[in-house]
């Protein structure tokens, strides 16, 4: 109770003391200064174009896109400079005006578009605007990373902690991040589970964890971490609390009529149990176990004694022979954990496993060393006089890691108070335990606040503290908290050293952890979890695993840190022709002599040239379809959202889905781009799918997994189109060359969600001038990766913020 008072008082007082959220990220960059010289005639100019070819649609009337000019004037922008950032970005991209209304001279839209940004620029430069964000908490991925560097131990915090809120693509968004009582409810259990498994638990009672194989989990292709020489089953690293005995039991799935799925093809199965690879138990199945066993279709190994300590287990079929599998319902050799659809053909009626679980210990026999131990346990007292200066020890190296600054006597005070406590009950050990789990639950771990310093300051604006900038860092490009030699350059003042610091991101981007800039950032920027929703029919395709989607989604992260290993072009994401597969995934696509588990990168021949860069992906090819067909929609949306950002606006209400517009004309099933046509002739439907559709419909010669077809229903596809500035386009690589006529739009809006990342709030219209200027220094060093991660850094908005007047008090170390 002591450690929820503890968070819980400094919850309340950081609402009481921050209503309305600390303030952060100041730009005073000296950018570009806008042409303050410029004449009146040349606003006059842009004036005159804004009513003759925009305020048409854009009036006080009409609020086309909910937006007026009316009002706007050009030789004013300090007064509308949200406006003008709107107006670029729509010119910047040609979706202004549309392609079927008139059209301006390209050099006044040039001159314009030159003189508003430059203008824009030059105010800021003068009176930046640091934007605001409310305090940060560590998400879900950063307190696992947290947690996983400072004990050497990997947790699944999903049973334990909410989902976190995603804002703009991203999960790390400050003002979407809840404090509620069952957030905090959480992160104690968290506390308790992840100290107690660090420690170890030598008075530990049974307990049973179990492991779900996913519904589309492959039962026949060997699954990675198990043994060599078995197939499907499930691999997992489970941490052991104590030496002891345990119990480990399968599962199998039954079919609909509650016999054992697959029982025809089950009287020489075996399923093996072992343990970092070594084989502790191979338990036969019985083909009549539904009607033998009053528990069902479950199967128990004997006890066995395993160590502390995380532990490889897996339980896998043995693989009784190489090659196609031929069952007598229908050889496939991608089959799907799925029962229910077992009974059709198509699909393999071999045993299947459905869930793992492991039980105990039943008989604890101690605790051993284990890597958890090792980094808590630095110093052993050899007396009870040596106790508290060892916990002291302890203690305070794990809550400097933990709070990411060195710690103040106060906090170290409260936190020997615990381990007082704990010591006082049972042992050191214990003691240590407590103390543990209070740092872990401390807002000081938890959250990543940001202090105001104390003494008074000039200016509004001042420099984060060198360990504030340490962990932004760090978050960013590891998403993780900094490591011993960034916290000792922050402790020693030396990261205002503008070399040093550089020399510490190219460090920090060839350590693996910057590999979260591809499996955090790149991820959700692309919108990778929606792999995850989508489940394409499994009667129509059947290959479709969990292996392969897995694959997929390994693929684009693959290659996005590529570019951060090798700093090379952004403009890759779209131009590679090559890619990373294994396998599994150079099979769906075609590619001869790829072999093993193992990601290769491969040249892009053939037909597969058309996958150049990540619109011929599987893994977006995918998430932007639906179970049963592809969707031009929604793959059009995703490139004008994710690789323009411009996105659509939301439909019409009560306009009918796809699905419900006529399929078939009396003499055929109709193609998806028929359907597509006679459902967009409503006319609240034709404005927006005329910019969406030719995006989407340019890559209909992949299908809903990815793969390459030439027809749908039995029709040639038709996948020319053109896009809303009037470009015309025939397929994947035209749409990508579209895409490059106008780089500056794609590049803006990977820098705009680049910077989102980093800063963890919404870039608004004020950090536009830091974007352009990110923009212009990467356009000298080819767009390369470095050049981006860099200007995030060096941007006042990364480095500084600003003092909110609303906040009397700081708080402080110990308060």
């Amino acid at each position: 109770m002591r450690v929820r008072f503890v968070i819980y008082r400094f919850a309340a007082a950081l609402l009481c003391v921050i209503p309305s959220g600390l303030v952060f990220a100041v730009s005073t960059s000296t950018n570009t200064v806008g042409d303050e010289s410029a004449s009146s005639s040349r606003s006059e100019m842009m004036n005159n174009l804004l009513v003759e070819y925009c305020q048409v649609c854009h009036n006080d009337e009409a609020l086309t896109g909910g937006l007026t000019l009316e009002t706007f004037d050009a030789a004013e922008l300090e007064r509308s400079t949200e406006v003008a950032e709107k107006i670029i970005r729509k010119l910047r991209a040609g979706m202004m005006p549309p392609s079927y209304a008139p059209q301006p001279e390209p050099v006044n839209v040039g001159t314009m578009l030159s003189t508003l940004e430059n203008r824009i620029d030059g105010i800021a430069s003068k009176k930046p605007n640091p934007g605001r964000r409310t305090f940060q908490r560590l998400n879900r991925a950063e307190y696992v990373r947290s947690v996983r560097d400072l004990l050497a131990l990997d947790v699944d915090v999903d049973a334990l902690l909410p989902s976190d809120t995603i804002s703009h693509s991203f999960d790390n968004i400050a003002d979407v991040q809840t404090l509620s009582p069952t957030l905090m409810d959480g992160y104690f259990r968290a506390a308790e589970k992840i100290s107690l498994e660090a420690v170890g638990d030598a008075n530990a009672g049974p307990s049973g964890v179990t492991y779900k194989v996913p519904r589309r989990g492959s039962q026949l292709r060997h699954v990675l971490g198990a043994p060599f020489g078995t197939r499907g089953g499930i691999s997992i690293i489970h941490n052991f609390v104590a030496d002891g005995e345990y119990v480990f039991k399968v599962q199998l799935h039954g079919s609909p009529q509650g016999y054992l799925y697959g029982r025809n093809f089950a009287d020489d199965e075996q399923i093996e149990v072992s343990i970092d690879g070594n084989r502790i138990e191979l338990l036969d199945i019985d083909p009549l176990i539904a009607e033998s066993d009053p528990l069902g279709l479950n199967i128990e190994t004997q006890p066995f004694v395993v160590t502390a300590g995380p532990h490889r287990v897996s339980a896998a079929f043995l693989r009784r022979f190489e090659g196609p599998n031929d069952d007598l319902i229908g050889p496939n050799e991608h089959t799907l954990a799925d029962s229910h659809i077992g009974i059709t053909y198509g699909i393999t009626t071999l045993p299947h496993l459905r869930d793992f679980t492991i039980r105990g210990p039943k008989k604890v026999m101690g605790v051993s060393e284990t890597p958890s131990r090792k980094k808590i346990f630095k110093c052993r007292p050899t007396s009870p006089d040596d106790e508290i200066s060892c916990a002291g020890e302890i203690v305070k190296d794990l809550a400097s890691q933990a709070y990411r600054r060195p710690v103040g006597n106060l906090d170290l005070e409260d936190l020997m108070s615990f381990y007082e406590s704990g010591r006082a009950k049972e042992n050191f050990e214990s003691g240590i335990r407590l103390a543990l789990q209070a740092i872990l639950a401390s807002p000081r771990f938890v959250f990543r606040t940001e202090e105001m310093p104390s003494e008074a300051v000039d200016e509004q604006n001042y420099n984060i503290s060198s360990f504030e900038l340490v962990s932004r860092l760090s978050f960013f490009l590891w998403a993780t908290s900094p490591d011993d030699e960034l916290m000792n350059l922050a402790l020693e003042g030396r990261l205002s050293d503008s070399k040093i610091l550089e020399k510490q991101v190219l460090r920090m981007l060839a350590d693996p952890r910057a590999e979260s800039l591809a499996t955090r950032f790149a991820y959700q920027w692309l919108r990778l979890q929606d792999l995850e929703k989508i489940h394409p029919d499994a009667v129509a395709y059947p290959q479709f695993d969990t292996t392969l989607a897995d694959a997929m989604q390994r693929e684009t992260e693959l290659l996005f840190y590529n570019l951060i290993k090798e700093d090379r072009s952004v403009l890759e994401l779209l131009t590679a022709d090559y890619t990373f597969v294994n396998d599994r995934l150079a099979k769906h696509y075609g590619i001869p002599e790829v072999t093993g588990s193992r990601f290769r990168r491969v040249a892009l021949t053939g037909v597969n040239a058309n996958r150049t860069g990540v619109l011929g992906q599987g893994s977006i090819l995918t998430l932007t379809s639906v179970a049963n067909r592809t969707s031009p929609v929604q793959r059009g949306k995703w490139v004008l959202e994710v690789l323009l950002g411009s996105p659509p606006p939301p439909p019409p209400p009560d306009i009918p889905d796809l699905e419900e517009t006529r399929s078939v004309s009396e003499e055929r099933l109709l193609t998806l781009r028929e359907r597509m046509e006679e459902h967009r002739s409503n006319p609240a439907c034709k404005s927006c799918h005329l910019v969406i559709d030719p995006i989407g419909m340019a890559l209909e010669n992949f299908d809903v997994t990815g793969a390459w077809r030439m027809k749908d229903e039995g029709m040639p596809i038709d996948v020319s189109g053109e896009l809303y500035e009037g470009t015309t386009i025939n397929g994947p690589l035209e749409l990508r060359d579209a895409i490059l006529k106008r780089p500056q739009v794609f590049l803006t809006a990977f820098t705009e969600s680049l910077m989102t990342y980093a800063l963890g709030r919404r870039v608004e219209y004020y950090d536009m001038p830091t974007v352009r200027t990110i923009l212009r220094d990467a356009s000298q060093n080819d767009y390369r990766m470095f050049t981006f991660v860099m200007g995030v850094v060096n941007s006042p908005a990364f480095r500084m913020a600003r003092i909110d007047e609303t906040v009397s008090t700081a708080v402080g170390p110990g308060s």
